[in-house]
């Protein structure tokens, strides 16, 4: 499996400037966010998404070295992810993540939204500073989007009438958004032609939804460790994904344990079961590998460079992420 760190390797020196200045972004004007900000910032991460915005700004200022722009622009793309998950830990009470305490469970949910909140503020007091009314309108849709994401699954936990496309437009929203809207943002920075700031849109649309895919599946093959949660508590919420609708066109007998909520002893590991031994986590995996391939596709118009090489191997490292 190739690392995500060997795929940073263009942006390395990048990633290291941008760690030091996203705790400094917060400010130190009040001390509870501040420290929050401390506990996630320093936590570190992948920083994939950040990673992917700087990729995409070297892939296209091959003459000339990016600008603090550019920069600017992966550690907004940063806040803005940060504070999604934090709003995220608070509707699903998360105590941890990745194995690391959540801010509402370290400061109180009071603090947490208050937090969630003053990131995405920041992050939008940083992009509007850009000068760049483009690149102000991708990002704040990314911030409409993800509102519009958590309200939509709201409405549609246990419901097995789901769509296949229901759900990849919900996981659009909820995470390919910010990957496709970065992708154009960096573009436009570098002043790329339309043609070519769409197909970066493009390039992060399907590596995002081929991202969200691969976590979904995981809620089934992953174990409690790897999660930081339980395994199946994505579907134990009520949250339908891709491997649950494949499997459910295949196990009708799903379809009564999800209608009635797993209200009895056994219903989850039951439903658990049948989706595990159903040809839906296959089916899935399918849908994540044709979205992979459709993002690389869309940097076909790109010329080479380590960059480029690095944004192509992104797309096989999300489904390597599998194995």
């Amino acid at each position: 499996m190739t690392s995500a760190t060997f795929l940073f390797s263009p942006v390395e020196a990048d990633l290291r400037i941008l760690s030091e200045n996203l705790i400094q972004l917060v400010g130190t004007r009040h001390p509870k966010l501040f420290a929050a900000a401390k506990h996630l910032f320093g936590a570190g991460g992948k920083r994939l998404r950040p990673a992917i915005v700087l990729l995409v700004s070297r892939a296209t200022m091959l003459d000339e070295d990016i600008t603090l722009r550019h920069r600017r622009l992966a550690e907004i793309t940063e806040m803005i992810h940060t504070a999604s998950l934090i709003h995220d830990d608070v509707v699903d009470e998360s105590a941890t993540r990745r194995g690391v305490p959540t801010i509402h469970s370290l400061f109180g949910n009071g603090v947490a939204v208050l937090a969630g909140d003053f990131f995405f503020a920041q992050s939008s007091w940083y992009l509007a500073n850009l000068d760049n009314l483009d690149v102000v309108k991708l990002l704040s849709e990314v911030i409409m989007d993800f509102a519009a994401g958590e309200i939509q699954q709201g409405e549609i936990l246990f419901d097995t009438s789901l769509s296949v496309e229901a759900y990849l437009k919900k996981s659009y929203y909820k995470t390919a958004t910010l990957f496709a809207n970065s992708c154009k943002a960096a573009g436009l920075l570098s002043d790329v032609s339309s043609e070519t700031a769409d197909h970066l849109y493009s390039y992060g649309r399907h590596l995002g939804l081929a991202y969200q895919i691969v976590d979904d599946i995981f809620d089934f093959t992953g174990s409690a460790d790897t999660l930081g949660k339980p395994v199946g508590s994505d579907l134990k919420s009520g949250n339908l994904t891709a491997p649950v609708l494949f499997a459910l066109a295949e196990k009708p007998y799903l379809e009564v344990l999800i209608a009635r909520e797993f209200a009895q002893e056994g219903d989850l590991e039951q439903a658990i079961a049948l989706i595990q031994n159903s040809k839906g986590i296959e089916q899935a995996r399918e849908l994540a590998a044709k979205h992979a391939t459709q993002a690389v596709e869309h940097l076909n118009d790109l010329p080479y460079s380590e960059s480029r090489q690095a944004l192509i191997n992104m797309a096989d490292y999300v489904l390597s992420r599998l194995y």
